[in-house]
């Protein structure tokens, strides 16, 4: 590789064409998150700072405490901080879904035979959100219903979730140019 070639590669790389962070925003995940965690909120308050027995057959103030900070807290700030990074760069699409992918799955646009804007229904062709997979293929979707969906030579289909799927679509079709 000459230095000029190695030079355009690492300029190549360095370009982001579409970037996208989406979080868990549905009210009704966060009325159920938050209701589970109320139970330990409520359990840590009656018995370890007012002294009262919480429940018929109460654990020790130390375990309720431990199970405040892993469900009570531990919980709701999961959730909290659980994301789904988009990023497409020159011949390139990059996924995360923090915190299961400690690296970004990285797909080389040469192995997309075909892409499309899609309306999809999360439940109905996915079971949910999340990293999920089901007939259809494989999704990853935090919130809503629209996404693109890449097709490949030799696997089943990808859907990437997005909430500016016209913009991932075109950004898509700009990187796939590009070429890597």
């Amino acid at each position: 590789m000459s230095k000029k070639s190695f030079v355009k590669k690492m300029a190549d790389e360095q370009v982001i064409l579409y970037r996208e962070r989406q979080h868990f925003r549905q009210f009704w995940l966060w009325v159920v998150v938050l209701g589970v965690a109320s139970i330990f909120w409520v359990g840590f308050v009656y018995q370890v700072l007012l002294g009262g027995q919480y429940g018929n057959r109460p654990v020790s103030d130390v375990q309720l405490s431990i199970l405040f900070v892993l469900v009570g807290l531990g919980l709701p700030y999961f959730f909290y901080r659980m994301s789904l990074t988009t990023e497409v760069r020159p011949g390139v699409v990059q996924v995360r879904f923090w915190p299961f992918h400690v690296k970004p799955r990285e797909i080389p646009l040469h192995l997309v035979r075909d892409y499309e804007q899609v309306v999809y229904n999360p439940i109905g062709d996915y079971g949910g959100w999340g990293i999920r997979w089901g007939f259809k293929g494989k999704a990853y979707n935090m919130s809503g219903n629209e996404g693109v969906k890449l097709y490949f030579y030799n696997r089943k289909p990808l859907l990437i979730g997005s909430q500016r799927a016209g913009e991932l679509f075109r950004a898509l079709t700009e990187a796939k140019k590009g070429g890597r």
